[in-house]
C-alpha cells in the first residue's frame, strides 16, 4: 500500500514546472525530495497534498483517485506541514496543537485526546510552552509546534490499521541542530509506527542519514530516484548543484 504520483506534469503560464514525475511512498518508508531552489520542490508537495491540481497525471492514496477523496478523508490520510504557516489570531501553543486532531466521530479517539495532546507536546518537548501564545514564540519554536500539530493529526489507537502519511515541506527550517536532529529522529520513529513520510529536505546529509530513498529532482524533472547510495553520487550532485562534491564511504557530503 502506498501513496503514489503517477505522470505529474505541471505548468505555470509557459513555465513546466513539473515534468512526467512519478514516485510513491510506502508506509513504514521516509523518502526525501532533494534539489536546488526552483526545481519544484514544493509544487510537488502541494500536488501530493491537493492544494493544486496537476495539469496532467494522477495522486493515487491507497489506490483511491486523491480528487475522490472528501476534505476529511483527506486530512485523515495524511498530515501536511508547510513551509510557511502564519497565524493570525492570538492562540495559545496548546491549541495550535489541539488544530491537529481528528477523531471523525469515533468515540475511542475522542476519549484518548487529551493524553494523545499532552503525549506530543512531550515528544516535542513543547510541556513548558502550552500555555505561551504561539506568536510570542521563535520561529524554531513555532516551527515544533506545527509539527506537533501535524503529529496529533496522525494520532491512532495502537489497533488501528488506517494508512497515515505525512508530508513535510522542509520541516528543520530555523530550528538549532538538536531539535533538528530530534524532529528526523521522530519521523523516523514514525515510519518504524508505519506512517509513510514524505519530506523535503535542502541538507543533504540528513535526507543520507534519515532517508529510506531519495529523490533528486532538476529543472521540474526526477534525476535519480533510489537509496541514498544510488542518488548520492558526487558526479550527478556537481551537475545539479553546480558545485564541487565529494561523497564519502559513509555518505557523508561536503562541498568545496
Amino acid at each position: 500500500m502506498s501513496l503514489t504520483l503517477k505522470n505529474i506534469s505541471f505548468k505555470a503560464g509557459d513555465i513546466n514546472i513539473l515534468n512526467d514525475v512519478s514516485l510513491s511512498v510506502k508506509k513504514g518508508e521516509i523518502v526525501s525530495l532533494v534539489g536546488p531552489n526552483g526545481a519544484g520542490k514544493s509544487t510537488l508537495l502541494n500536488i501530493l497534498t491537493g492544494d493544486i491540481n496537476p495539469d496532467s497525471g494522477g495522486v493515487f492514496y491507497e489506490n483511491y483517485n486523491l480528487n475522490e477523496l472528501t476534505i476529511l478523508d483527506r486530512s485523515f490520510y495524511r498530515s501536511v506541514m508547510s513551509q510557511s504557516q502564519q497565524i493570525v489570531f492570538d492562540f495559545s501553543v496548546k491549541e495550535i496543537i489541539e488544530m491537529g486532531w481528528l477523531d471523525k466521530g469515533n468515540a475511542q479517539f475522542s476519549e484518548h485526546f487529551d493524553q494523545a495532546v499532552l503525549d506530543v507536546s512531550s515528544v516535542c518537548q513543547l510541556d513548558n510552552l502550552l500555555e505561551r501564545k504561539f506568536n510570542k514564540l521563535s520561529g524554531g519554536e513555532q516551527r515544533r509546534v506545527h509539527f506537533a500539530r501535524t503529529l496529533l493529526q496522525l494520532w491512532r489507537p495502537s489497533d488501528s490499521m488506517d494508512p497515515a502519511y505525512m508530508l513535510l515541506d522542509e520541516p528543520t527550517a530555523n530550528l538549532d541542530l538538536y531539535f533538528e536532529i530530534k524532529l528526523m529522529e521522530i519521523i523516523k520513529k514514525k515510519a518504524v509506527d508505519n506512517v509513510g513520510v514524505f519530506l523535503i529536505l535542502h541538507d543533504l546529509n540528513l535526507a543520507a542519514k534519515f532517508s529510506d530513498k531519495i529523490a533528486l529532482i532538476n529543472k521540474g524533472k526526477i534525476v535519480r530516484y533510489g537509496t541514498p547510495r544510488e542518488v548520492l553520487k558526487p558526479n550527478i550532485l556537481e551537475e545539479i548543484y553546480n558545485l564541487k562534491m565529494n561523497v564519502d564511504g559513509n555518505l557523508k557530503v561536503s562541498y568545496f
